[in-house]
């Protein structure tokens, strides 16, 4: 027998032999409805061995507990607000949501030495193709490879993390192009896995803000799972939380903390994305728009938070198992515990022959991987072999133009200490040839000073998604051509800020081809990696990847201080 309390929830009553209420029992509204049906537990739950479907509400973590103190499935569904007003039909605030939440589950290394232990035993590899450099924040020794080459693949692979970033840079690019640089980077990595007689799992790294091909790249992975496989994933797992950034899921709503309060992504500026806006904060209507109406809300599962955590891995599997023939779920994570969780009941499922993709952001890879911190990197872990020869210095390379960013270049260029140079970005759509000179400049100032090279501020829009995103690589190839030239003059190091930026400069700057991810310089943001194989004078070069949707006003102006010995403090 199944007990379901319906949306009006109804207070148990007279009217059956086992106090279940009758058709002319008394209707209330959630919190109250809650604490009524805890105190009745004892009359009605006995009488119920499937399931039981309970409202979101105070009492919520004790009447599951209840539940499965008795063997008795259970999950939730949201609660009316008072005069019975679903939440759907307005966005309650990030407090109405995370009150009465049970408690996180404890920060738990056996759990992510489970699954090391389980990957290292399933020869489980994982391949993240990421669509812009800034994906690897919350990874430690692991490798990233700008290139479409097998035999750069095995090589990332073969590291102790057995773990490979992709950097397919694809948010700069239009979607049938994305689509393809995917199948492409997914075969080869499954045809690395398929001679070592490994497993593989995926992951599409995307923005925590949600920005990206988001449909057209699942599908192109899919597509590489049927041709290899035989047959298409279960199911697809949108885990976008960047827990360091502030990036969070609760109540299935994306959360992204703004001027030190929580706000729903929609309403952030980088829903206004001129390539790839969008309307929806709730994560499972978002699916639904960005499908296009092909998938519809009610067909996009999730894992919430009392899932998460009072019922372990063995409840997220049990969740999982109704997730089949390619269907989305959502996952909702504040806290790492929640993800490592979650990463346990996918391992759980996977070795039931259960297969999935993950579209996720930065956090989750993390947790994938059964990865724990690393502390902030300082001194001797930026300069192993020690700081270069007194008077080198640095290149900060800035185009992203979102506000968080104009806010930090302002903050770095008061700070004073830096000479700065901008690209005139009306000059450069133009067809203007501004990068040879710029690049002399720079070169000739790099021997007395730190170089800040930015793009101006105001933002060059085409007449739709595809026409901004060509003048965002136009604009990103002529910094790389800049820095390209510049490197002669040997920075000491290199910090690029955004996205398509990070990876342009990394490429085709920098000629960086594979590289290390030796950690972040604060705790899982702004990620510093070692050049392996690239350009030779930029071989031993720290370069540092900058978001350009993280940190506060002046994170930048503090990244430039860590890397010149100034601020040690972690």
């Amino acid at each position: 027998m199944t007990g379901v309390i319906p949306r009006r929830a109804q207070v148990p009553g007279r009217g059956g032999p086992s106090g279940w209420p009758d058709s002319s029992s008394k209707t209330i509204h959630p919190p109250r409805a809650a604490a009524v049906l805890y105190r009745r537990l004892g009359l009605f739950l006995p009488h119920f061995n499937r399931a039981v479907v309970l409202f979101d509400g105070p009492a919520r973590a004790r009447l599951a507990r209840a539940a499965m103190g008795r063997g008795i499935r259970w999950s939730y569904v949201p609660a009316p607000a008072e005069g019975g007003h679903a939440v759907r039909d307005g966005l309650p605030t990030a407090a109405e949501v995370l009150a009465g939440l049970p408690e996180p589950r404890p920060d738990d290394e056996g759990l992510r030495a489970s699954i090391r232990a389980t990957r290292a035993a399933g020869g489980l590899l994982l391949g993240v193709l990421d669509d812009d450099p800034t994906g690897s924040q919350a990874v430690h020794g692991v490798q990233v490879v700008t290139v479409l080459e097998e035999a750069a693949y095995g090589a990332a692979l073969a590291g102790p993390a057995a773990t490979c970033f992709v950097l397919t840079n694809t948010r700069s690019m239009e979607e049938p192009a994305a689509a393809e640089i995917n199948v492409l980077a997914a075969r080869g990595l499954v045809s690395v896995a398929g001679r070592r007689g490994a497993r593989l799992q995926l992951v599409s790294r995307s923005d925590s803000t949600l920005r990206g091909h988001v449909m057209a790249e699942v599908t192109a992975l899919d597509s590489v799972h049927r041709e290899t496989a035989g047959r298409g994933y279960d199911g697809v797992l949108l885990v976008p939380a960047f827990l360091e950034a502030g990036r969070l899921t609760a109540g299935d709503i994306h959360w992204a903390r703004v001027g030190g309060g929580l706000v729903p992504v929609g309403e952030t500026e980088f829903a206004r994305d001129a390539a790839f806006g969008y309307r929806a904060s709730d994560l499972r209507d978002f699916v639904a728009e960005k499908s296009g109406g092909t998938i519809r809300r009610g067909d996009v599962g999730s894992i919430g938070l009392a899932d998460i955590r009072l019922g372990g891995p063995q409840r997220v599997r049990e969740l999982l198992a109704g997730v089949r023939d390619g269907s989305w779920a959502v996952v909702n994570a504040t806290e790492y515990s929640d993800l490592e969780t979650v990463a346990a009941g996918v391992l759980m499922a996977g070795r039931a022959g259960a297969s999935f993709l993950f579209r996720s952001g930065p956090s989750f890879v993390r947790a994938l991987a059964g990865m724990g911190p690393r502390a902030p990197l300082r001194g001797a872990d930026i300069w192993p072999a020690g700081r270069p020869r007194r008077g080198g210095h640095g290149l900060v390379v800035v185009g992203s133009h979102v506000g968080q960013t104009s806010r930090q270049l302002a903050a770095l260029r008061a700070r004073g200490g830096i000479t700065a140079f901008e690209l005139d970005v009306p000059a450069i759509v133009g067809g203007g040839e501004v990068a040879a000179g710029t690049a002399r400049q720079v070169a000739a100032a790099l021997r007395d000073s730190d170089v800040l090279l930015y793009t101006s501020r105001a933002v060059a829009t085409g007449r739709d998604g595809a026409g901004s995103l060509a003048i965002a690589r136009t604009v990103s190839a002529a910094l790389s051509r800049t820095v390209r030239e510049a490197l002669a003059a040997r920075p000491a190091w290199v910090v690029a800020k955004g996205g398509i930026t990070s990876h342009d400069v990394a490429r085709h700057g920098l000629g960086i081809r594979r590289a290390e991810v030796a950690g972040q310089l604060f705790p899982g943001v702004i990620s510093l990696l070692r050049p392996l194989d690239a350009a030779p004078e930029a071989i031993g070069v720290p370069y540092v990847v900058f978001a350009g949707n993280v940190g506060d006003d002046g994170t930048l102006a503090d990244v430039v201080a860590i890397l010149k010995g100034e601020r040690e403090d972690r």
